[in-house]
């Protein structure tokens, strides 16, 4: 990935200046395999994007496939010691708001954000976000459904089916709004974040890190990215 230009990638289109993009045609997940370049040195802003990817997994490890060549699947990997110092769960908030904003740049309509990092378009999955990393280095894998939805879900041609939208158009109008995002400090971040979560003021049923499932209605979102929800006794959660 080191050899590939900063503003395109090595089937030839064009991208935002900064960004270090590579397509493969097929392969397992492009998280695992951005990770372990990541471990070999590859430069911050480097992009793995696939056209199909059979072991592909979204949050609590479900799995996201999706038929080759029609929906966006690709990683994207941030060195911390290169951007501005910020909580993890803030790359993936950043990547998640960059993809809302570029679907509804590109088909008129801005998906939901639902917490932590779902999209959803009339109440139906567009699109989900898996984060890894560490201290040094993060790598946030999104899958936006394009031209594809399996039949619970939703895709932007079934959105918007007078707009003619691919995978290539997502991924290069979000990393023109991720480098908007990332000179935010994280306070102005978790601002942006809290004003375009449709989660808030919503009846929700969430499942906790400790294992249990907690019902009640959404209240805030913390600088940490916990959801605090009011439960039928007034009790907080979060």
């Amino acid at each position: 990935m080191g050899n590939t230009k900063a503003n395109q990638s090595t089937s030839g289109e064009q991208w935002p200046n900064g960004w270090w993009v590579t397509r493969v045609a097929e392969t397992g997940s492009t998280n695992s395999d951005l990770v372990a370049l990541a471990g070999e040195g590859a430069k911050h802003h480097s992009v793995l994007m696939a056209d199909f990817q059979s072991a592909g997994k979204g949050r609590l490890d479900r799995t996201w496939v999706a038929e080759p060549g029609t929906n966006l699947l690709v990683s994207l990997l941030f060195r911390t010691s290169e951007t501005r110092t910020r909580p993890m769960h803030q790359f993936t908030q950043m990547v998640g708001m960059s993809a809302a904003r570029a679907c509804q740049q590109l088909t008129g309509v801005l998906p939901d954000m639902k917490w932590p990092n779902d999209l959803l378009i009339d109440n139906k999955k567009v699109s989900g976000i898996l984060a890894q990393g560490g201290s040094d280095v993060v790598v946030v894998g999104i899958g936006v459904n394009v031209n594809w939805a399996p039949p619970d879900a939703m895709s932007l041609a079934i959105a918007a089916p007078l707009r003619t939208t691919t995978p290539v158009d997502v991924l290069r109008n979000m990393l023109m709004v991720i480098d908007e995002y990332e000179a935010l400090s994280p306070e102005q971040m978790h601002e942006r974040y809290s004003a375009s979560l449709a989660t808030l003021g919503q009846a929700v049923r969430v499942d906790m890190a400790a294992g249990h499932v907690v019902e009640g209605r959404a209240i805030d979102v913390q600088a940490d990215g916990r959801l605090v929800v009011l439960d039928d006794c007034a009790v907080s959660h979060h």
